[in-house]
C-alpha cells in the first residue's frame, strides 16, 4: 500500500482545510493527512511532505521522506532549518503566483508613477493641486531579480509602456518585447541599475548574497527623488537606512509588503512615516486551487519515475 503524503504547517484552522480540499481535489488517489493524523507507522513510511511553514521537530520525526515540497515560492525558513543531509526542498513554481505578484507589481508602480502618495497627502491638507503627468514611457522601473517573478513582472510593465532594467545573479535576458533599459549583473551592474531606476522593485530571493543587500550605500545609489517597492523579503533591506533615506527628501516613497519581522510591530516607526505605504504581505498569495495542481503534478512525475522534482540548490539558498 502507498504511503501517505504528509501535510505539515502552521496555518490557521482555515488555510489548513483551503489546501487539505485543494489537494485532496488535485489528487484524489493520493491520501493527505495532517501530521497529528499520521500514526507511528505512516509517520516512519511518508516519502513526501507538503509543508507551510513547518515545525522543524515535526519535519524530523518523518525519517523516510524522499523530498519536501514547500506551498511557498520562498523557501529560505526550510532552507535555514534543514539539516544537511536532510531530503531536497521544492519550491512553488506556481504560474498563478507569478500573475498575481506581475499585477501587484504593476497596481503599486502606477501609484507611484500617478503620484497617488503626493495626492493623499493633498486630500489631508484639502489642497487641490494637480501635479505634472509623468508618462510610462518617461518610467524607467529597475527590477531586482529576474526569475519567475521578475520575468512575469517585467513583462506586464513592458505592456503597460514602462521602460525595465532589470538586475539578477547570472546574465538574464527580459521579455522580447518589453522597452529595455539594460539587464545587469555583479555589483558594477546593481549600481547601474540603482542609478537608473525612478521606481525600484525588489523580488529577490532571501538568501545570505541578499540579506541586507539595500543598506545605506546601495540607497544611496539610487536615483534621487526615487521610490522603493519590496516585495520579496524583509530581511533583504535594511529599514533604518531606509528611514533616514526617507527623513533626508532623497527617496519620495517606499511601498513595503514584507519587514523582517511579521506582523510588523506597532511600534514600528514605518507604520505612521508619511513616505511609507505599509501592506500585510499581500503581494504574491498563493492560491490553494492553482498550488494544489502544480503539487499533483509533482507527485504523480515522482510516483512514475522516481525522480524527485528539480529542488532548492542549498549553497544559493533558493
Amino acid at each position: 500500500m502507498r504511503a501517505p503524503i504528509a501535510f505539515l504547517g502552521t496555518l490557521d484552522a482555515g488555510e489548513t482545510a483551503a489546501f487539505r480540499a485543494a489537494l485532496a481535489a488535485a489528487m484524489p488517489e493520493e491520501t493527505v493527512l495532517p501530521f497529528p493524523d499520521l500514526s507511528p507507522a505512516q509517520r516512519a513510511a511518508v516519502e513526501i511532505a507538503v509543508v507551510a511553514n513547518p515545525l522543524p521537530a515535526e519535519v524530523a520525526q518523518l525519517p523516510a521522506l524522499a523530498w519536501i515540497q514547500s506551498l511557498w515560492a520562498g523557501v529560505e525558513r526550510l532552507v535555514r532549518e534543514r539539516d544537511a543531509d536532510g531530503p531536497p526542498i521544492v519550491r512553488l513554481v506556481d504560474p498563478e503566483l507569478a500573475r498575481t505578484m506581475a499585477e501587484a507589481v504593476l497596481a503599486w508602480t502606477y501609484y507611484l508613477q500617478r503620484d497617488m502618495p503626493a495626492y493623499r497627502a493633498q486630500q489631508a491638507d484639502a489642497l487641490w493641486r494637480p501635479r505634472p503627468y509623468r508618462s510610462p514611457a518617461e518610467t524607467t522601473v529597475g527590477l531586482l531579480g529576474l526569475g519567475a517573478l521578475g520575468t512575469a513582472a517585467a513583462a506586464r510593465l513592458g505592456q503597460a509602456g514602462f521602460r525595465v532594467a532589470g538586475w539578477s545573479r547570472t546574465p538574464r535576458p527580459l521579455p522580447a518585447d518589453v522597452p529595455s533599459a539594460g539587464t545587469f549583473t555583479g555589483e558594477a551592474g546593481l549600481s547601474r541599475l540603482l542609478a537608473l531606476g525612478d521606481i525600484l522593485v525588489c523580488l529577490l530571493p532571501l538568501t545570505a548574497a541578499t540579506r541586507g543587500l539595500l543598506d545605506a550605500r546601495r540607497l544611496g545609489a539610487m536615483k534621487p527623488g526615487a521610490a522603493l517597492i519590496n516585495f520579496a523579503r524583509g530581511a533583504i533591506l535594511v529599514e533604518a537606512d531606509l528611514l533616514a533615506r526617507l527623513d533626508a527628501g532623497l527617496l519620495a516613497h517606499a511601498v513595503l509588503d514584507v519587514f523582517e519581522t511579521e506582523p510588523l510591530p506597532a511600534a514600528s516607526p514605518l507604520w505612521r512615516h508619511p513616505a511609507v505605504t505599509v501592506l500585510p504581505h499581500i503581494s504574491g498569495p498563493t492560491s490553494p486551487r492553482s498550488a494544489a495542481r502544480v503539487v499533483a503534478a509533482n507527485v504523480r512525475a515522482f510516483r512514475e519515475t522516481g525522480q524527485v522534482p528539480a529542488a532548492v540548490d542549498a549553497a544559493r539558498g533558493y
